[in-house]
């Protein structure tokens, strides 16, 4: 699957994974609040779960092991699964992903600030788009099943 980025994609995705490991909660915690402006969106998470701090530390830990495996998206098979299937819970849709993306990476650009270059945005832009792809493939079926 990895082979669907360029290898520079790859390389800087990866190089971000210790900025990620120190600064991921601050990151997802700053999207969240870019995202949740909108109150339809804001629905369709639990908000215990943002209020605990626990969904924001799951997706910095989710977006951590993406960065780390990048390179080898079929050891996400199973985090990707248990995210297709809490995303049909809650009604996620396809349209719902470049929201999530329009949130995402100004809120890395706000955390890490000079170190995120428009070079490093856009491999996580590309990168994204990837993982949005693979999640909306897997959503479309479970959808399909359900119905």
């Amino acid at each position: 699957m990895s082979d669907t980025l360029k290898p520079e994609t790859i390389a800087i995705v990866k190089a971000t994974a210790p900025a990620l490991r120190k600064h991921g909660l601050e990151i997802t915690t700053r999207m969240y609040e870019r995202l949740f402006v909108d109150p339809d969106v804001r629905a369709l998470f639990d908000q215990a779960a943002q209020e605990s701090g626990e969904q924001p530390k799951r997706l910095a830990q989710a977006i951590l092991g993406f960065a780390e495996n990048v390179d080898k998206l079929e050891a996400l098979s199973g985090a990707v699964e248990r995210m297709a299937h809490r995303h049909i819970q809650t009604g996620v849709k396809p349209e719902h992903y470049p929201m999530v993306a329009a949130a995402l990476l100004p809120a890395i650009r706000d955390i890490l600030g000079d170190a995120a270059t428009d070079e490093v945005l856009s491999a996580w832009g590309e990168a994204y788009g990837l993982l949005a792809d693979i999640l909306i493939a897997r959503e479309k079926e479970l959808y399909q099943l359900a119905a």
